[in-house]
């Protein structure tokens, strides 16, 4: 499958989380016919080095890698139908009628929508994308962290970057709403512009 109305880039605690609530809305009618890709490039990602205390819901001592793992046999378990990417990286963005071609280092991908989600580093370098870059506002300077400019997550049109690249801290939890957030606008277009949530429920 090389074309998605969603494609995600980053498949560390905000892409992932981003891929598990678009995933999670399958069942909805606006939502049955969308096909939903991620790229999971995690090589570089921050949360592989990280082990984890404080955050609700996961077991203290966890570490980032074993989230990683975990994290991409739940989306394929529970959402089988997001489309997994491994061992490829996005080397540019271009815009095409109404749609945006992503080159990778190994293959072509079509997409209505992009979410970019891969972290803060200086060296990020999507051509397409350079021209958002700015320097982090709330992380330290002597660090060199970038983001990419956005208003409320939204870069330009069709275009959403989530997690510490949309300025956020570099917290596993903000890094998470940030992609959870931005699911929820996304299926708020689909719906209409009907604000839209997805909320599972013991019956």
């Amino acid at each position: 499958m090389n074309t998605f109305d969603v494609l995600i880039i980053g498949g560390g605690a905000a892409g992932m989380s981003t891929a598990l609530v678009l995933g999670s809305a399958k069942n909805k009618p606006f939502a049955s016919n969308k096909t939903i890709g991620i790229i999971i490039h995690q090589k570089t990602s921050a949360l592989a080095s990280g082990i984890f205390n404080n955050v609700l819901g996961i077991k203290p001592g966890t570490t980032g890698k074993e989230i990683l793992d975990e994290g991409k046999k739940h989306l394929a378990e529970t959402y089988p139908h997001v489309f997994q990417i491994e061992k490829e990286k996005v080397i540019k963005i271009e815009s095409k009628a109404g749609s945006f071609m992503i080159t990778t280092n190994k293959n072509n991908y079509q997409a209505k929508i992009i979410i970019v989600a891969v972290g803060p580093s200086n060296l990020f370098n999507i051509e397409g994308l350079n021209q958002y870059v700015e320097p982090h506002q709330k992380l330290p300077a002597a660090k060199e962290r970038i983001q990419l400019k956005n208003n409320d997550h939204k870069v330009s049109e069709g275009i959403y970057v989530v997690g510490v690249l949309a300025g956020w801290r570099s917290q596993f939890s903000i890094a998470c709403g940030s992609g959870a957030s931005v699911a929820t606008d996304i299926l708020t277009e689909w719906n209409n512009g009907n604000p839209t949530m997805v909320h599972d429920a013991i019956e």
